[in-house]
């Protein structure tokens, strides 16, 4: 093995960081047995004032360990973040509160000063900002700020309760103060969308469906607050987006903006639309995407690039609800094409992935009533035994208008009578129907 030999200044500064971490996670007494004396007795009135909820009598001997004992322990500064926390939530005097708040984001400055984990303990110190200072008056921007630097330092780790906070700071500052361009915001809704499907990709590879539906939801939030924000329709994204993205079509960020924006306005019938999905999916999986993708072509009546993209959106599909919407979709591609059968068994599969999907029969009950090839010209009560069986499906899917229109088309009595059938009689219908129904007239 190669030995690293690191510069004496490097080397300095992480054997300090080592030390400082050190004297967080043990205790550090004072030397002197008289002080030490006074620490513990300290620690130890704080401690029970803040078991008992007497957080007013827990903060004089906090503050003389902040003081007297900076590197004491990390837990003076968790448990006193809590007591000020309580402390300022009480508060009714708000220059008093602003006093107390003050003092709990200087304890998370402590903490970072004299044990580090600089990225965990700013990501808390600005949810405590947001918490007492995100809209009040001269404190937006300096949340904003903290905020800034709490997902600078963390990246992709942000603690999941600050990315929805974040976005509210932003229109805060947005709307309120009117101290962002459109641009600054959509840089920074650009790295928490990055942040969001971090996240997403490691909750799907842990099985963590739950959190994938969750992240999903916030993505949905913060493609609403940012709408809020600035105004983003097809023209802002033809006009701004779009000869940026024809400049750098592999600048997946700026495509996946324009897919979300174009799709919220409705113009996916725009060929940049299109553009920027097909190059989104070529690099990500997602569901939703490969299933808007799909309906787009189906629109273009490109059946071949719909079945493609939506088999990859029924590999994707995170519940039994979603594969069934895609398998009905495949059916009805079939239909298109003339393969009833087909058409059929994906119809009966989507049923089978989740019952209370009752367009499938609606969906099935359409192709028996346009079954004509099935007429042998014999007799029109055997003519018509396709309409008693749309009927059956139009029944099931509880579509009252269609099995009204199906009923129109049942054979008359004369019909039946003709054919010695009788009303009640079970029948089989043949042809690639293939079902068994029961005779009924329309009088």
């Amino acid at each position: 093995m190669r030995k690293v030999v690191l510069p004496g200044a490097l080397l300095l500064l992480l054997l300090s960081q080592t030390m400082v971490w050190a004297q967080c996670r043990e205790w550090k007494w004072p030397a002197d047995p008289e002080q030490k004396a006074k620490a513990e007795e300290k620690v130890s009135l704080y401690d029970d004032y803040r078991k008992n909820g007497e957080f007013a009598k827990a903060k004089p001997p906090l503050d003389w360990l902040l003081k007297n004992t900076p590197d004491l322990n990390t837990s003076i500064y968790i448990n006193g973040a809590e007591i000020y926390d309580k402390l300022a939530g009480a508060e009714k005097d708000a220059a008093r509160k602003n006093i107390l708040v003050d003092s709990l984001l200087l304890i998370h400055d402590l903490r970072i000063k004299y044990c580090g984990e600089e990225a965990s303990v700013t990501n808390r110190k600005a949810l405590m900002a947001v918490k007492y200072w995100a809209n009040e008056n001269g404190k937006e921007a300096y949340t904003l700020g903290l905020l800034d630097q709490a997902f600078k330092l963390s990246g992709n780790n942000i603690l999941d309760g600050t990315i929805i906070p974040y976005m509210q700071s932003l229109r805060i500052n947005k709307l309120k103060l009117k101290n962002l361009t459109d641009e600054q915001v959509l840089e920074r809704y650009d790295m928490v969308v990055g942040v969001l499907d971090a996240k997403i990709k490691v909750a799907s590879s842990q099985g963590k469906q739950d959190m994938v539906t969750r992240y999903r939801g916030w993505k949905d939030e913060t493609d609403k607050i940012l709408i809020g924000m600035v105004k983003i329709d097809c023209e802002f994204v033809r006009k701004n987006l779009g000869p940026k993205f024809k400049q750098n079509p592999a600048d997946i960020a700026l495509a996946k903006r324009i897919f979300v924006f174009m799709l919220q306005d409705k113009c996916t019938d725009d060929p940049l639309w299109l553009e920027a999905a097909e190059a989104v999916a070529k690099v990500e999986e997602d569901y939703g995407l490969e299933k808007n993708l799909a309906i787009r072509y189906v629109a273009m009546e490109n059946y071949g690039k719909a079945d493609e993209h939506f088999k990859k959106a029924l590999s994707l599909a995170p519940t039994n609800s979603d594969k069934a919407d895609i398998l009905i979709y495949q059916g009805a591609i079939e239909a298109k094409r003339g393969s009833k059968v087909n058409a059929r068994e994906i119809f009966r599969q989507a049923l089978a992935a989740d019952g209370s999907k009752r367009e499938a029969y609606e969906k099935i009950g359409d192709l028996y009533y346009q079954s004509t090839e099935c007429k042998k010209f014999e007799n029109q009560a055997d003519d018509r035994l396709m309409f008693l069986a749309a009927y059956d499906m139009y029944q099931r899917a509880g579509e009252n208008k269609k099995m009204a229109i199906a009923k129109d088309q049942f054979p008359s009595k004369e019909e039946i009578f003709l054919v010695n059938y009788t009303v009640g009689q079970s029948i089989k219908v043949g042809c690639w129907i293939n079902e068994t129904t029961t005779i009924r007239t329309r009088d």
